[in-house]
């Protein structure tokens, strides 16, 4: 059983109480979850394990500060911006600031760092954002979580055509993202362009709100792991990017994510890139009925292990359809979790590769994940349907 898994039975937590995001259920991205539902005798533990985060983090921005905001005053920490100029927005600029372009060993590319202090996000006017005659989740208004069913749900044939439908439309506004990653066109721009091609096809953008989240795709350049918010920074030569879809059409979800080349991208970029779909593919090949769960992470495992990269054990695919997330956990990592697959399952596999530390640093919105040491990270995921003799790519 994964550790952090035995942990949450010790404490007798449900799945609501574990922070989620579309790019996958997220274990160790807010402990200070864990340590409110923690069972008295085990809340010290948590709370050194929150203390430690926290030290880390702030090690990150303090390191991040001396290298490439060395005018920055120690006042200014309370300010909301870290800089105020247009470098902050634009960290790539800075090619000449030492330390600031990553180890030799990573790769020729900029690393993203944290251009605000504010903490958390304004939640969107989703009213305003999307036409009344969209259908819209349960959580659309509210800014809640999925609401986790106890057991993995098995779909009939309505079911199983209502996530093909959305999956059919997931893999279209992914495939039109990725003709807009170009050097120059901002990530905001990215998430405008989807979401209205979201909306003309009568769907909702199911991360629209979603606990409050700003955005209507999740856009993670470079070093971000996951769940980064679109915004105006530019993409730039040499950048990688993911791109994180999920559409809700007619009472269903699709989920599925890429990462696409800016440009001219080095060796260990693409590299880094193309492993991580092989892991994905490699992944879905061994699944059909009567499979462990955990097969998957143990053949995923074996090709990060192959080429030397690390799997964010942060994050893990889920289940999906009426609901954004729920049962089952997929692991993408070498795990002894029970359970075995069934036909009429629909879940998510979603492999995160990074470079260097799998560990990642959550930035001040609350919401960014990107690696501890700055290397950069690659994701690709499909939405997969069990079937009588296999998998089927409900994304693909």
């Amino acid at each position: 059983m994964h550790p952090f898994r035995l942990c949450l039975d010790v404490c007798g937590i449900r799945p609501t109480n574990i922070g989620v995001g579309w790019g996958g259920v997220c274990f160790g991205q807010d402990l200070f979850c864990v340590a409110q539902h923690a069972a008295a005798n085990i809340r010290r533990l948590f709370a050194l394990s929150i203390a430690l985060h926290s030290l880390l983090a702030m090690a990150s921005f303090v390191s991040f500060a001396r290298t490439t905001v060395r005018s920055v005053h120690f006042q200014s920490l309370h300010s909301r911006w870290i800089h105020r100029s247009s470098t902050a927005f634009h960290p790539r600029r800075l090619k000449t600031t030492p330390g600031f372009r990553d180890r030799s060993h990573f790769g020729n590319y900029a690393r993203l760092a944290p251009t605000s202090l504010k903490l958390g996000v304004d939640p969107p006017d989703v009213n305003s954002l999307i036409p009344a005659h969209i259908k819209r989740p349960s959580y659309a208004l509210r800014g809640e979580p999925s609401e986790w069913a106890s057991g993995i749900p098995i779909n009939g044939p309505d079911g199983i055509e209502g996530c093909r439908r959305a999956g059919r439309l997931a893999k279209k506004i992914l495939e039109l993202g990725g003709t807009l990653v170009k050097p120059g066109v901002t990530t905001d721009e990215i998430d405008r362009v989807l979401r209205e091609a979201i909306i003309a096809n009568n769907a909702y953008p199911s991360p629209l709100n979603y606990m409050g989240f700003p955005k209507s795709v999740c856009t993670s350049v470079s070093n971000v792991i996951a769940h980064g918010i679109p915004d105006n920074r530019c993409l730039e030569d040499g950048d990688i990017i993911n791109i994180d879809i999920t559409v809700y059409l007619d009472g269903y979800h699709g989920d599925t994510s890429a990462t696409f080349l800016v440009g001219n991208v080095d060796q260990p970029g693409r590299e880094l890139v193309e492993r991580t779909k092989e892991a994905l593919d490699a992944a879905i090949a061994v699944c059909g009925p009567g499979v462990p769960f955990n097969k998957i992470g143990k053949t995923i495992q074996a090709i990060a292990d192959r080429f030397k990269y690390t799997i964010s054990e942060q994050f893990s695919g889920h289940g999906i359809g009426k609901e954004f997330h729920c049962l089952p956990l997929i692991y993408h990592h070498d795990n002894d979790e029970e359970g075995d697959m069934e036909r009429g399952m629909v879940f998510t596999i979603e492999p995160m590769f990074c470079q260097g530390t799998a560990l990642g640093m959550q930035w001040p919105d609350k919401w960014t994940v990107a690696t501890a040491d700055g290397g950069r990270s690659a994701q690709f995921e499909h939405t997969i349907l069990i079937t009588e003799d296999g998998a089927e790519r409900l994304t693909g």
